[in-house]
């Protein structure tokens, strides 16, 4: 572990969005700093994902002044989005948890409906501090998330993908391979390790900051979706299910919650504290 480093950050501003990979980040409790501040909706208040549109692939959200976001998507104009006024919020359902949030404007929910081609909307999360807290079978208390999937950070190590692509390669989609990191949309990478070495690990540094590490991360369909077609194929759901299974979930990494707010940077050092 000596020489394990930071090797990529990845921000994604609004959730299932393509987002930006920074040189640092602020970590804030709830995840890196405008991180899944944003997430689509439904007509009845349900989050939009990957899982359900897979065009989300295709549209970009880059980070604004002030928390605002720029969107982009092929054959549309981009649009800026500023933070919505304090006001009214709606019922967000994530995953059957109802977290409240603050719709944007309409022109942004048309900007997201025309890319989808269905009714959508666009909210705003105000409050990450105390809208949404963690799963509490592995949280601590007064711990919350933002619209991420359940936690603040997801780690993956690129030896453990390596290893991963040499059993795809190995098995019958071998065609499917290698598989690029972006298919599992981590908020940090780690390099300088053996192959799933996180697997061991309780609690580790990055720089400056200390995290522990709630649970492993397991992974779905939205792993299966080419980042640049929107196709989707077998893997890498079908080697995780043989090698990496573990009472029913397939498993790719770290699931992280900060210990202390602060900043990392790539290159920074990665310690393990147990």
């Amino acid at each position: 572990m000596g020489n394990a480093r930071l090797r990529s950050i990845h921000v994604h501003p609004v959730k299932s969005f393509r987002g930006v990979s920074p040189r640092e980040a602020v970590v804030e409790p709830w995840g890196l700093a405008g991180d899944r501040r944003w997430t689509l909706i439904d007509d009845g208040g349900k989050v939009v994902t990957r899982r359900e549109q897979p065009r989300l692939a295709l549209a970009a959200a880059e980070p604004l002044p002030g928390g605002g976001v720029r969107l982009s998507a092929p054959g549309r104009e981009p649009l800026e989005v500023a933070v919505p006024e304090p006001a009214a919020t709606v019922a967000v359902d994530v995953f059957g948890t109802e977290v409240a949030a603050v719709p944007a404007s309409g022109t942004a929910h048309a900007w997201c409906s025309a890319h989808l081609g269905e009714d959508v909307r666009l909210v705003h999360m105000d409050e990450p501090g105390s809208r949404r807290p963690l799963d509490p079978e592995f949280a601590r208390p007064g711990e919350t998330v933002s619209f991420a999937d359940g936690y603040p950070l997801l780690l993956t190590g690129a030896a453990s993908l390596g290893a991963l692509n040499e059993l795809i390669a190995r098995g019958e989609h071998a065609a499917e391979g290698p598989l690029p990191m972006n298919r599992f949309r981590p908020s940090v990478v780690v390099e300088g390790t053996e192959p799933w070495a996180e697997d061991g690990w309780s609690a580790l540094s990055i720089g400056e900051v200390d995290f522990r590490v709630a649970r492993p991360c397991a992974r779905c369909v939205v792993t299966t979706t080419d980042q640049d077609t929107t196709r989707r194929g077998r893997e890498p759901l079908h080697t995780l299910a043989r090698h990496r299974r573990t009472g029913g979930r397939l498993l790719f990494g770290q699931n992280l919650v900060p210990l202390a707010p602060g900043t990392i940077r790539v290159g920074d050092p990665v310690r393990v504290l147990s």
